[in-house]
């Protein structure tokens, strides 16, 4: 049951992406920033639960299982029912219609967002994006919660931080030994695979790291497994294979324990960088300048090919040129160089 809460509880509609969460706790910190005494509560996916107990600025999540696109409309409206006159403002950070319908049948005073999907009568408070200035998500995330027309925004941009469990348990269950240095892998990208570096470069770096007395952890979700399986069968001893081994709230624990972290620019990029973890975060098909990771320990690595970025799932042109043409001894000199830093 959600509570009653007193008049500074704020409901926000979380997004749809694990990337997208994370980057929303900066809005959490700026809103707690402005007024400690706030609550915030969250409605999001299922899924992101685990994540969203990782930021302490929440204070109450309410998870719903209606899938990305899915109508549901008799569910929407049984859940905004449910939640009336528990919040003063709702703020809306989906662009679509259906994601502003459960604040409006929850009849909160003041709903806030972009006008998205022509989204008048649903929000009445509604904002215009403008891109040029607000060209970063997290910008636009952050927008949100400060009163319109406000004029700079540039200091209240803090990065995530998540604030890992304890891993005890879960480095048991899996068998998992820390007293080497770990290096973490992140292959996949739920976007599709103009997202991803060749599996054949990671091999590469985690036969590299191993060589120097490494140890490398393989992340992902189910869908990655046989991404992790086939790293794993290449590089041999000192390769774990972890994807679909682990929930999301694990996968954020143990990659708080990782000493360095490659990735592709995925969900977990972002939770890699809300940890602080010395990251090489590779773009391709995708944009430096919208969602980099927020950190000032993430490395980006994008060739700005002419052709990039085109934000396609696959390929359009089929040679993958924006990741083939960055080489897996670049991106190990840049770790080794990169880590130097990090470690300060």
């Amino acid at each position: 049951m959600i509570p009653k809460s007193k008049p500074t509880a704020i409901l926000v509609v979380g997004p749809s992406w694990v990337g997208d969460m994370v980057m929303a706790q900066t809005l959490f910190r700026v809103l707690k920033s402005e007024q400690p005494e706030r609550c915030i509560d969250v409605l999001s996916p299922l899924w992101s639960e685990g994540l969203l107990k990782r930021m302490p600025e929440v204070r109450c999540i309410i998870p719903h299982t209606i899938e990305h696109g899915q109508l549901a409309w008799k569910k929407r409206q049984r859940i905004g029912f449910s939640l009336r006159y528990a919040y003063q403002q709702a703020i809306v950070l989906p662009n679509s219609w259906k994601s502003a319908l459960i604040p409006f049948w929850a009849n909160i005073p003041q709903r806030t967002g972009f006008i998205g999907e022509i989204r008048y009568g649903l929000l009445n408070d509604i904002r215009r994006l403008d891109k040029s200035k607000l060209p970063r998500t997290v910008d636009r995330f952050v927008a949100l919660g400060l009163p319109k027309h406000y004029p700079k925004m540039g200091k209240y941009i803090p990065h995530p931080r998540l604030s890992p469990e304890a891993v005890k348990n879960i480095l048991l269950r899996l068998n998992l030994k820390t007293h080497q240095p770990i290096l973490a892998l992140c292959p996949g990208a739920e976007y599709g695979p103009a997202k991803c570096w060749p599996l054949e470069y990671y091999i590469t770096c985690a036969k590299h790291k191993i060589a120097e007395g490494w140890t490398v952890w393989v992340f992902g979700s189910h869908k990655e497994i046989p991404l992790g399986a086939e790293i794993q069968v290449f590089v041999g001893e000192g390769c774990i294979n972890l994807s679909g081994k682990t929930t999301l709230s694990e996968a954020v624990d143990l990659l708080s324990l990782t000493n360095a972290v490659i990735t592709n620019d995925s969900g977990l990029m972002h939770v890699a960088a809300a940890l602080d973890k010395c990251t090489i975060a590779l773009f391709g098909s995708s944009s430096t300048e919208m969602t980099p990771p927020l950190s000032n320990y993430a490395h980006l690595l994008s060739l700005g090919l002419e052709c990039s970025p085109c934000y396609q799932r696959f390929c359009p042109k089929k040679h993958l040129k924006c990741l083939r043409d960055i080489k897996p001894e670049r991106v190990l000199e840049i770790l080794n160089h990169f880590q130097k830093e990090c470690n300060g």
